[in-house]
């Protein structure tokens, strides 16, 4: 699977920033630089060039074999015409968005886009997904503004006492919000404070939360591909750190199955062109037509949607009614258990901090497909010029089964196997997603719905804290 020999390729030409990047990797004594890149199954996987033939790299990227698309987070590959053993794409570096990486010395990341060889988007590559949603937003003079909202476990990965595949163990078993966990993962979290600071990702807020061990630490929002990109650079952050910590992080949805499960919670706003307006801010403190629009879009395609924002056999076991996770379609002014909900804003910064948050989504999604996925529902939302219906202001799961029906508040899939039937069946989403990219996720997705049915939670868990 290994790149083709081209030591005969002239370099391109560079632009300034792949100049500036030679310049930076000189002087900061960067030895490798990795091209990274999520697949279908949620992994984030790359190749890495080497400091002296990285002037020709940024330019032609590095080769890569189409058959990695095809390729489960268990490392099962799927058949899918298109991505066998014959063909090759290049990854290829966004020079705008290099790091170094500050837990790993002398290496350095960009994010990449997968293309043809001749340079062309590749029509499985999921950056280009989200960027052809955000061109097609921007059509309409709709710029996306976006966040997400990871939640992690932090432990140490341990032999199971009784031979079983490894297990983790939480660092700590801190109350929710306790003060005692700030200070047993103190040294931890300014180190991950650091490292992501240093990368450009500026912190909101951080907080222990709910479950054993289990921390949340979000950094501002973005325009939408800056914000897939850096949940990228996030997660690879949250990782590396604990691994020269010796100890072990996981974003995976439910790492430990009797713990609280972890989410990413999708925050999401549309501005104008020149992102000088919020154009979810109606101008009096609530949400615009646009934004009530939008989430009725995204109400309507929930169900596929979620096989793409709640991407693994694992997120079904945090996808539950009265867990916090949001297992209805329904929206809500602050209702935490809504699939939407309606944030307050922020008092002397209403128009600004006026957003939506699409609460079913986890780290196991490849960021790119989730909130490309996300912003096509919203704009079929707005064309079509949808209502919501009436908020839902109580835990739906406490209403009557006629009362969910007269709000139009149904359960979400119960399993990866019920999503990926729904998405299927979405044809706004297949038709974005387009043939190649839709075949090879559904391929990928149903195999591993399939292999995790023939095995027993341990083994789940383990691939999943694994795995992301």
């Amino acid at each position: 699977m290994g790149d083709r020999h081209s030591a005969a390729v002239a370099p391109p030409q560079l632009d300034p920033a792949a100049r500036r990047i030679l310049e930076r990797v000189e002087v900061d004594g960067i030895e490798l630089v990795r091209f990274l890149y999520a697949d279908h199954g949620g992994v984030i996987r790359g190749k890495a060039s080497g400091r002296s033939r990285l002037p020709e790299r940024i330019g032609t990227g590095i080769g890569h074999t189409v058959a990695m698309m095809a390729m489960s987070m268990l490392d099962h590959l799927q058949p899918v015409e298109g991505m066998g053993p014959v063909g090759e794409v290049r990854i290829v570096p966004d020079p705008a968005t290099f790091v170094p990486l500050p837990y790993a010395s002398g290496a350095a990341a960009m994010l990449s886009d997968l293309r043809q060889l001749d340079g062309s988007p590749w029509a499985a590559c999921p950056r280009t997904f989200l960027k052809d949603a955000v061109a097609l937003l921007g059509s309409q003079g709709l710029t996306p503004v976006a966040a997400f909202e990871p939640e992690f476990t932090l432990g140490r990965r341990l032999p199971d006492p009784t031979g079983g595949p490894d297990r983790l163990v939480p660092i700590d078993d801190s109350l929710c919000y306790a003060a005692a966990g700030f200070d047993l993962a103190h040294d931890y979290t300014m180190a991950l404070v650091r490292a992501l600071e240093a990368q450009g990702l500026p912190i909101e807020h951080y907080y222990p939360e709910l479950g054993a061990g289990q921390h949340e630490l979000s950094i501002r929002p973005a325009t939408a591909l800056k914000a897939a990109d850096n949940h990228v650079i996030y997660r690879e952050t949250v990782r590396g750190v604990a691994f020269r910590m010796a100890m072990w992080a996981s974003l995976a949805p439910k790492p430990i199955a009797d713990q609280a499960g972890n989410g990413a919670h999708l925050h999401v706003s549309l501005w104008d062109a020149d992102l000088e307006r919020n154009l979810f801010a109606d101008g009096k403190g609530g949400l615009s037509v646009l934004g009530r629009r939008f989430i009725a879009g995204v109400l309507a395609h929930l169900p596929g949607l979620v096989a793409l924002t709640c991407a693994s056999v694992n997120s079904y076991r945090r996808l539950r009614p009265r867990t916090w996770a949001s297992a209805y379609t329904c929206y809500g002014t602050d209702n935490r258990e809504a699939a939407v909900r309606i944030c307050s804003p922020m008092g002397g910064n209403v128009e600004a901090s006026t957003n939506l948050e699409i609460k079913p989504s986890d780290s196991s999604a490849n960021p790119y497909l989730s909130l490309g996925a996300v912003l096509h529902a919203g704009l079929d939302g707005i064309r079509r010029e949808l209502d919501p219906g009436k908020a839902v202001m109580v835990d739906p799961d406490t209403l009557s089964a006629k009362q969910r029906a007269r709000l139009g508040c149904e359960r979400l899939p119960a399993s990866l196997g019920e999503a990926l039937d729904a998405l299927e069946a979405d044809r706004l989403l297949m038709d974005a997603l387009g043939p190649l990219r839709g075949a090879a996720y559904l391929a990928v997705k149903r195999s591993e719905a399939a292999d995790f049915a023939a095995q027993d939670v341990a083994y789940e868990t383990f691939q999943h804290l694994r795995a992301f």
